[in-house]
């Protein structure tokens, strides 16, 4: 074998090939990218949602009255924010009652199934949970 018979190789052709493996990659990584802000945005309005509800639940003058008053928050407040729960946010309301005249803390929690198709991209599948717990103390001077 002589060494005029071995040509230099040409690499035309290659960039085509690096992109076509590059670009679907790159996408995908911006898409997840895009998601995963897209559910911290959502996750901040729920966060949001529960410190509003265990506010408005610690001033109500009865456990009934603060689990309906943070019930009716929390859905202003996610719809004020834009967030849409797949059927309505569940909010669960714990009154802890301290000793007379000592107040106590009101446990809210917040949770939200989204549409994963309103979190990325229009009608992508499934769902994801959301769920917040905000605790809240018992305002001393409300009369009950």
């Amino acid at each position: 074998m002589t060494l005029h018979n071995l040509a230099p190789r040409r690499d035309e052709g290659s960039a085509s090939i690096e992109a076509a493996i590059l670009v679907p990659v790159l996408m995908l990584f911006i898409a997840l990218a895009f998601m995963a802000g897209r559910i911290a945005l959502a996750s901040q309005a729920v966060d949001s949602a529960v410190e509003d509800a265990a506010r408005d639940a610690s001033i109500a003058r009865s456990p009934a009255a603060a689990a309906s008053a943070a019930s009716a928050t929390a859905g202003q407040t996610l719809a004020r924010q834009g967030l849409h729960c797949q059927g309505s946010p569940r909010v669960t309301v714990a009154v802890n009652l301290g000793a007379t005249g000592t107040g106590g803390t009101v446990t809210a929690t917040v949770v939200c199934d989204v549409a994963l198709g309103d979190l990325a991209f229009p009608g992508m599948p499934g769902t994801h949970t959301i769920r917040s717990t905000f605790t809240s103390a018992i305002d001393r001077f409300v009369e009950r």
